[in-house]
């Protein structure tokens, strides 16, 4: 069965939550030995800081300095998620995934503060590092999505009307649309596979009133699916209105992930000059994005594919050069940065060998930018070096 893959801001994300519990544990008083909880306090700070190579051996430390492990140690659950998440941004699944296990069996139903390793998160790590998929991934979603609740409720009953609460809300809208990822792909063919993710959808929206983005592009995901196009075209246009006019630094900007996967929605929902704009400004934020710069190139292959009629040949021709210029600048970083996705180079290469097939050595024009030195150059006039100012 599939699995649910891990975004690097879902790991971001997560990483706050360890660092509170980190930071609360470093500082517990009356300790017989302080040791490991300086150690945990040098890992969570390495991870922090994007490095879990350095991380990995004090969280390791951390854990074999303990001499009582177990429910009544307020290091051992903080120490567990930090192992969990190393090994997830080192690659290594299954050592992540007995991490978050052993915290299971100290906080079974996630009853536990969060601020002392407890709670949610290492339910909806497993729901999404499962290695069946399917139904197990639903179930660890669900023990996650039901710790959230308990949270929620108790917030509300203190009265607590902050960022705090808003963030248990967004991130219980989140689990619930991660549940609707694996009904719509590992569990597509049960019959009840349509009525979850309604029901489902249906509970994330009324959880993230105003609806988030991600939660909005869930929507249209199924919409998509039920062949409701126009439907998903409003989902996607009021996803994309919340935060276009918005800085890439606004705290309110969708991460990058979410981003991409609103191209490629609106893409399947023929939306192909908004999805462009997206992509364009994704690439402008990170040209290293081997995937911004392969849909870019996809985008502007279909719609240079709709340009049919013998009027809009030029128009066609640019679209389809611009496409095999992306798709070149994406091949050659896939290669460069040794990313793995066969599927994504597969069609890449594909695409691009239809393209040179059908366009020969045409390349884009560009515009002379030094004709004017032929006119008047600086060393002719004897005159100072001038900038040009990009008008």
């Amino acid at each position: 069965m599939g699995k649910t893959q891990t975004s690097k801001a879902s790991r971001k994300s997560k990483r706050k939550d360890v660092a509170r519990a980190t930071d609360k544990a470093s500082k517990s008083p009356s300790k017989p030995d302080n040791y490991p909880y300086a150690l945990l306090a040098e890992a969570s700070e390495s991870l922090q800081l994007g490095n879990p190579q350095s991380a990995l051996p004090h969280a390791q430390q951390a854990l074999a300095a303990l001499t009582s492990p177990g429910p009544v140690n307020s290091i051992a659950l903080p120490t567990l998620n930090l192992l969990g998440q190393i090994n997830v941004e080192l690659g290594d699944i299954d050592l992540a995934r007995q991490a978050f296990e052993t915290a299971v069996s100290l906080d079974p139903d996630g009853n536990l503060p969060e601020d002392e390793g407890g709670g949610a998160e290492k339910f909806l790590w497993l729901a999404q590092l499962s290695e069946e998929g399917g139904q197990d991934s639903i179930d660890w979603f669900d023990k996650g999505a039901a710790a959230l609740e308990r949270e929620l409720a108790s917030l509300q009953d203190q009265g607590v009307k902050n960022e705090e609460l808003l963030e248990r809300r967004a991130k219980l809208a989140s689990s619930l649309c991660g549940m609707v990822e694996v009904w719509m792909t590992d569990l597509s063919l049960e019959p009840n596979a349509e009525s979850a993710c309604e029901a489902l959808i249906a509970r994330a929206l009324l959880i993230s009133d105003p609806p988030q983005p991600s939660v909005l592009q869930t929507l249209a995901s199924i919409r998509l699916s039920q062949s409701r196009l126009e439907d998903a075209q409003s989902a996607l246009e009021r996803s994309l209105a919340q935060w276009k006019e918005l800085s890439p630094t606004h705290p309110d900007m969708p991460d990058f992930p979410t981003r991409i996967s609103l191209a490629r929605l609106l893409m399947e929902a023929e939306m192909e000059e908004v999805a462009l704009e997206v992509v364009e400004r994704l690439v402008g934020e990170d040209d290293q994005s081997v995937e911004a710069w392969y849909l870019g190139g996809w985008c502007l292959w279909l719609m240079g594919s709709k340009q049919e009629n013998t009027d809009d040949a030029e128009d066609k021709s640019a679209l389809l050069l611009s496409s095999r210029e992306w798709l070149r600048n994406c091949l050659k970083l896939y290669s460069l940065l040794d990313y793995e996705d066969d599927r994504l180079r597969d069609h890449a290469a594909e695409l691009v060998h239809g393209l040179d097939n059908e366009l020969g050595d045409a390349e884009i024009e560009e515009e002379d930018d030094d004709e004017w030195t032929d006119e008047e150059s600086p060393d002719d006039t004897g005159g100072e070096d001038h900038e040009m100012d990009g008008t």
